[in-house]
């Protein structure tokens, strides 16, 4: 195919990756005839857009557990907010991603980060990191499954994680209350509040439509947030409010160019 013909491609190659359940540079490369180079330039650009995770010598499919049901893709503002949550990681960090969907939507962008030491309660985010090209070293809690956050929480999951201490903290919220802080529907805030202790950095990620959102349960409070990550429709009333806490705001945007 020429490289006019590069959308068909990768739409071909996720066909085939969806029917194998595993596909290799060097397979993609003889069947559509051209470089291997090219095959590794067309993987990168569908594990940025969250349709694969690529590994060593080709790629696999995205795990469903961690994207959801299909019908809900990641929308493009979870992506833009993971990408700039990844852009915040150096090299050889210690980090810790707490579960849900906007945190998860940063994994097939890390594959590309050298020496990381990931701790989460997430099984499908560590299902996830499994699968990653460059695997980091990967920590769980443990302690009990919680079906409703579909995570593990509980004291001996806050027990190990006060056995180490981390350079930053990747977490969501359901709201973010503009006087109090990140708020959530889950009764269980221990683990969070826990996680916090123990990094250097908090950086909440959160879509901004969650901004000014009250809900009854306060997770961390503004005190406890360095960063926090959302995107670029946020109020101007908003910004200022949240600036003036001495937060470090990112707005991030939608990337509008599609990578050939």
């Amino acid at each position: 195919m020429s490289k006019r013909n590069t959308p068909q491609r990768r739409h071909a190659i996720l066909a085939l990756l969806n029917e194998q359940g595993e596909v290799s540079v060097d397979e993609l490369s003889r069947r559509f005839e051209t470089s291997e180079v090219t095959i590794r330039k067309d993987l990168a650009a569908l594990e940025k857009n969250g349709l694969l995770l690529r590994r060593y010598g080709g790629a696999v499919p995205l795990p469903q557990e961690l994207i959801g049901d299909s019908a809900q893709p990641v929308s493009l503002w979870k992506q833009a907010i993971a990408r700039a949550a990844v852009g915040c990681i150096r090299e050889h960090a210690r980090i810790i991603i707490d579960s849900g969907t906007t945190t998860a939507a940063m994994i097939p962008q890390l594959g590309h980060t050298h020496g990381l030491l990931v701790m989460t309660n997430s099984l499908s985010v560590a299902n996830a990191l499994r699968e990653l090209e460059h695997e980091p070293t990967l920590l769980m809690t443990g302690g009990t499954w919680d079906p409703h956050s579909e995570s593990f929480q509980g004291q001996v999951a806050e027990q190990v994680l006060r056995s180490y201490d981390f350079d930053q903290l990747f977490i969501g919220a359901d709201g973010i209350d503009l006087q109090r802080g990140t708020t959530t529907f889950n009764e269980l805030l221990g683990l969070s509040r826990v996680m916090a202790e123990v990094a250097r950095e908090v950086i909440v990620l959160a879509e901004s439509d969650k901004i000014g959102r009250r809900i009854p349960n306060l997770e961390l409070p503004w005190g406890d947030i360095h960063t926090l990550i959302t995107d670029e429709r946020l109020t101007t009333e908003a910004r200022s409010s949240i600036q003036a806490r001495g937060i470090k705001l990112i707005c991030a945007a939608v990337e509008t160019h599609q990578e050939t």
